[in-house]
């Protein structure tokens, strides 16, 4: 599995830089996000090193399909409520212009009562 050795995100699966963890399996590693915009905030990224979504590959496809269908579960047990009158948000900004600020694939998932502090 690749690691970026310079990477913020990789040193938080590693354990070098501490975290409020949500979840960790062999694949993906949640935690909380340090600067939250609503009550549920946290953040889904793979242990391997990806970029961005633009980094991807066909390969990359089992790994996307766990991180999404995680998301959800994740986010109800964080405290959103349920659909159809709660819900959450799922963002992956992807490259400076897509307000990437950490290049390492992350999916934010949002939620909880509003109002929010953005979005």
């Amino acid at each position: 599995m690749h690691h970026d050795p310079d990477c913020l995100f990789c040193k938080i699966v590693e354990g070098r830089i501490p975290s409020s963890k949500v979840y960790e399996d062999d694949q993906v590693f949640a935690f909380h996000d340090i600067h939250p915009w609503a009550p549920v905030h946290f953040l889904l990224i793979p242990k391997e090193h990806i970029a961005s979504m633009a980094s991807v590959a066909p390969d990359h496809g089992p790994l996307l399909a766990h991180m999404m269908l995680l998301a959800p579960r994740l986010a109800m047990e964080q405290g959103c409520n349920p659909y159809p009158e709660g819900g959450y948000r799922i963002v992956v900004n992807t490259g400076t212009e897509g307000g990437q600020e950490i290049h390492h694939l992350h999916m934010h998932v949002i939620g909880g009562p509003r109002p929010w502090l953005k979005g």
